[in-house]
């Protein structure tokens, strides 16, 4: 097998196989699984969430995932803790909101994700624009930002299949839905009421506008992958829209720090979530953009070699969908958030190095919030570029040679300013 492939493709299926041994590993580890394998209804407070699946596209396996009445003992959490356990009864809110989880192990995440039942129902993507009644009410669902009380009846007993995946947070098992209500009115952000009725509205604009009235990611994601958004509006698989969100995001924030000035001092951000440890040096200069994934040996996708992939932007932007998949937007754009809340531009430059700690794959939002944490800690200040760099590599596993060879924006970048930047 080709050195790094299993990196590259992360379950995609470009080894050939029927599935992905990776993937797997993790599939059947779970008590509730087995607890629920003969359950043919779920009731439960959605968080509430969609899927729309991308598997044998263009069919699309969608539908509401709601967490079966978390409050019964037989159903509790394996490996989970009873603080764990107490805050998702209290808020199941929490099921879905990534920003809240840095503190837990990664155990808890999947133990609490994978709680989380598929009520599939098979669409086609023009399907967005029809009167399908379960299709309606998981549109429903999805507009709602707080925990959304959920029944469901299936035509056979659930699956004992958990999903995991490089872009989406895990997921339990499914079941083909026959029925399925929700038992309350949800509760609608006022940007979300706005926008989802802007029929000549792109999705562009609307994802824009949503964004800067502090709506959610994940509710940005679940209202694009069940049809609510543009002009022409279809059903979208959640990987698909997970990425676009953070793309289409950070475009826009893009075009306003061009227009600052140059940021004066070199800056380094470090952060780490789950085994993913970040360094990210800002140089003033014009905005582009260079990531280095480093996967170490024994990390999630990785065999006995280190593998390190490599992908960047320059001022004028980036044509082509990035080689490091979904991580590329998805680290880019907590640190474009902090440009333009310090009214800033400057040239990023950022290593993501993958540690064996990472031992399972826990989806996207994994390095949105570790590249978050990073700017959010205690920033360093240096004179020079090579004390920064010197910094950044004591913290890193990976000799600093493996990874300073493989970067291509790095040193074509000198430390510039410009005049408006000493006004």
């Amino acid at each position: 097998m080709a050195e790094g492939l299993c990196v590259r493709c992360k379950g995609k299926g470009l080894c050939g196989r029927p599935y992905c041994p990776t993937l797997e590993r993790f599939k059947n580890n779970n008590r509730l699984t087995k607890a629920l394998s003969n359950q043919t209804s779920v009731f439960g407070p959605s968080p509430p969430s969609v899927f729309v699946g991308s598997y044998n596209y263009p069919s699309l396996a969608a539908g509401p995932l709601i967490p079966p009445s978390v409050d019964l003992p037989e159903l509790e959490f394996s490996e989970a803790s009873e603080i764990l356990r107490e805050k998702v009864v209290k808020n199941p809110g929490f099921l879905e909101d990534s920003r809240l989880w840095h503190d837990l192990q990664m155990q808890d995440v999947i133990s609490m994700r994978t709680a989380l039942v598929r009520a599939n129902t098979t669409f086609k993507p023009s399907d967005a624009k029809t009167d399908n009644p379960l299709l309606m009410k998981a549109q429903e669902l999805a507009l709602s930002s707080k925990p959304i009380d959920t029944e469901a009846w299936f035509k056979k007993p659930i699956v004992a299949d958990l999903k995991f995946d490089s872009m989406m947070m895990p997921m339990g098992p499914s079941g083909q839905v026959k029925n399925f209500n929700i038992t309350e009115n949800p509760k609608v952000p006022n940007a979300v009421d706005r926008i989802i009725y802007d029929t000549d509205a792109l999705a562009k604009d609307a994802i824009v506008e949503m964004y800067q009235g502090d709506v959610s990611n994940e509710q940005m994601t679940r209202l694009m992958s069940i049809g609510l958004l543009g002009r022409d509006r279809k059903l979208v698989p959640t990987r698909w829209s997970i990425t676009a969100i953070d793309d289409m995001t950070g475009k826009e924030t893009i075009k306003r720090i061009k227009d600052y000035p140059h940021i004066r001092e070199i800056t380094v951000l470090t952060g780490e979530i789950f085994g993913n440890h970040f360094e990210i040096l800002l140089l003033p200069g014009s905005f582009s953009y260079e990531l280095l994934e480093v996967w170490q040996p024994h990390s999630v996708w990785n065999g006995e070699k280190t593998y390190i992939g490599q992908d960047h932007e320059d001022f004028y932007g980036k044509k082509n969908y990035s080689n490091l998949s979904g991580g590329y937007y998805a680290a880019r754009l907590p640190v474009l958030e902090y440009l333009d809340s310090i009214k800033k531009q400057a040239f990023i430059f950022a290593v993501r190095e993958i540690r064996p700690t990472y031992w399972a794959p826990l989806g996207v939002w994994v390095v949105r919030e570790a590249a978050r944490q990073s700017v959010e800690n205690p920033k360093r200040i240096f004179e020079t570029k090579e004390d920064a760099l010197a910094d950044m590599a004591s913290r890193l596993y990976t000799p600093r040679a493996e990874w300073e060879r493989e970067t291509k924006l790095l040193y074509n970048q000198a430390v510039q300013m410009r005049i408006d930047s000493y006004i």
